[in-house]
């Protein structure tokens, strides 16, 4: 037990050290500040006491006290411009206490045990992490009128009311598949981080980074308004003095962090450390499901403009799917019997939708308010309103881009007084299917035999595909953004609150975190023949589609997931073969000549 105060105290006077190193750096830019002021108020002095006599003296103190007042100048400005610069804030889904009562109670009794200051707020984040987040900013407070049972004049007051510790920010997938004691174990750690926070040095120095960070971000913000050039040279004066800072604290400040987090895991180790072993296995699963539900599911619904309402909850499907699957994982799912942590909120499900759609507006862009254009979809609904919606979208659009391409590379690959059953090696087929490609009739032959045969020939498909996606995309952004910034109606996604807990963040897009790089004209063209391939077969087969928490859109044929259609599907595109796909769609008894229906 000494060993492990001992490693503590020397975590804790570690982070001093760097925080008193952050305050020297702050402390010596404003030495460098006030020095030509020391100079002139000694050279006024001296000529005071008849010590610096002459014209000069005269001169020097008249020059010196000019250079003073315009560096005291610039230096308040810049001071100013720190000071009141707004640090990033990581977008969030604002829990009250009325929402989640045994959580905060867990989190107090939690901070009781650990012996240090509880959390000030709890916030959730679409994500696999959970941090301390310091708001003592004005700007982080709520607005008036924010809070429905908060009236203005005290929503005002609380704006330049400064709270001393941190909110606590938990990962929402966090509290749907995991139980409370793993909850708790894996909370004790970042809790126990609130102790190291409120030292009046470590906090100070973390304001004076936040600061400076701040300010080079507002120096890097556009500035409107017609003599935007005019108004922005303070700012480039002062986001150049911060960046110069930053630098010089860089080092110090990632010390700093890294002895606080030290010391807070040292004192979490007496509470639940055997089983908060047990529960970080727990945090890595939940990352790598949480990431196959929104890159696999969720993004798809995203591009369709519908956002799944209740990802939380979809990611305890695809952890169980996962755990099913995979033999690492084999036992988790057993876990499941007991009580969730989801249950320490009064309303889970408004939670969960909150949290969906803010995951929807910092992965993709999406609007802070539903519309005609992006609204809400239940996990029943998805295969009907997402699956085959998107497939027949893509399908439509790759025979929209097949309409706009002339027919004349048809017609010489096929050459005059050729048949078009006939084969590249001259034999002649009569039960081949044939639709020429200048029909423009939507049906799947008409794919198939564009690309049989064509190494490489699909390359201006794929262009025109890539073209018409980036197109449709680039629209429907302004268009939802346009909704978002003009609607009255949000989305009334409140957990436990009443009232739209995205308004704090404003119509405004977030910072945007992609999932995936964009995709390649070979991919697209992929994507777009594969959709055109399950179109067929639910209209001509008999198949449906269905949706895998795992890999997203499936298509199920006779009830059982189709998952072998990728690699026929690439020989075709990328070969020009076209054999593998015709024994594919032969096996379930696709028919390849019959239209399909587009949306």
């Amino acid at each position: 037990m000494s060993g492990t105060g001992t490693s503590e105290e020397l975590g804790a006077l570690s982070a001093r050290a760097r925080a008193h190193a952050l305050l020297r750096i702050r402390g010596r830019a404003t030495a460098v500040a006030i020095l030509p002021a020391a100079v002139a108020v000694v050279l006024l002095v001296a000529g005071a006491q008849g010590l610096a006599v002459g014209s000069g003296w005269d001169t020097a103190r008249w020059a010196v006290s000019a250079c003073a007042v315009v560096v005291l100048l610039l230096a308040a400005a810049v001071a100013v411009a720190i000071v009141r610069a707004r640090p990033a804030v990581s977008p969030t889904v604002p829990l009250p206490e009325k929402a989640a009562p045994d959580l905060y109670r867990l989190v107090r009794d939690l901070a009781d045990r650990l012996g240090v200051p509880a959390p000030s707020a709890i916030a959730l984040t679409p994500d696999c992490d959970s941090w301390l987040e310091d708001r003592t900013h004005p700007s982080a407070q709520p607005a008036a009128g924010a809070d429905p049972d908060l009236p203005a004049h005290s929503a005002a007051r609380s704006r330049r009311r400064v709270q001393a510790a941190p909110v606590l920010v938990i990962g929402s997938p966090f509290l749907w598949w995991m139980r409370v004691a793993e909850l708790r174990a894996v909370l004790a750690p970042v809790v126990a981080g609130t102790g190291p926070s409120a030292h009046p040095d470590i906090a100070a120095a973390r304001r004076f980074v936040r600061g400076l960070d701040g300010a080079v971000a507002d120096a890097a913000a556009p500035v409107p308004g017609p003599l935007a050039r005019v108004r922005g040279v303070p700012r480039a004066f002062v986001g150049r003095i911060a960046r110069l800072l930053l630098r010089s604290c860089r080092g110090h400040a990632a010390e700093m962090e890294r002895s606080v987090a030290a010391a807070a895991s040292v004192r979490a180790q007496g509470v639940d450390y055997g089983l908060r072993i047990v529960a970080q296995e727990q945090v890595g699963l939940a990352y790598a499901g949480w990431d196959r539900l929104l890159t696999r599911v969720a993004l798809p619904a995203w591009r369709m403009g519908r956002w799944p309402s209740r990802l939380d909850a979809g990611v305890v499907s695809a952890l169980t799917e996962l755990s099913r699957r995979d033999r690492l994982a084999d036992g988790f799912a057993s876990r499941l019997g007991e009580r969730p942590a989801c249950d320490l909120l009064e309303e889970p499900g408004a939670a969960d939708e909150a949290a969906s759609l803010l995951a929807a507006r910092l992965f993709h862009g999406g609007p802070a308010r539903t519309g005609p254009d992006w609204s809400p979809v239940d996990w029943q609904q998805y295969p009907e309103e997402v699956v085959d919606r998107k497939w027949r979208t893509e399908a439509a659009r790759l025979h929209r881009v097949l309409d706009s391409m002339t027919a004349e590379p048809h017609q010489a690959a096929t050459g005059p007084g050729r048949d078009d059953r006939d084969g590249l090696d001259g034999s002649h087929d009569p039960s081949r299917t044939v639709c020429p490609i200048d029909a423009g009739v939507p049906t799947l032959a008409r794919v198939v035999e564009h690309l049989a045969g064509r190494t490489g020939g699909g390359e201006e498909l794929a262009a025109g595909i890539s073209a018409a996606v980036a197109r449709e995309e680039e629209a429907a952004q302004q268009h939802r953004a346009a909704d978002g910034a003009s609607s009255p109606a949000g989305a009334q996604a409140a957990a436990g609150a009443g009232g739209d807990v995205l308004d704090l963040w404003g119509p405004d897009p977030l910072p945007l975190f992609p999932l995936q790089p964009p995709r390649t004209g070979t991919e697209l063209l992929a994507d777009h023949v594969a959709a055109m391939v399950c179109c067929a077969a639910v209209d001509t087969a008999g198949a449906a589609p269905g949706l895998d928490w795992l890999d997203g859109p499936a298509l199920l044929v006779d009830g059982e997931r189709r998952a072998d259609l990728g690699s026929p599907v690439l020989s075709l595109v990328e070969d020009g073969d076209a054999e593998p796909l015709r024994s594919w769609l032969a096996s379930i008894g696709v028919r390849t000549d019959k239209p399909v229906r587009l949306v």
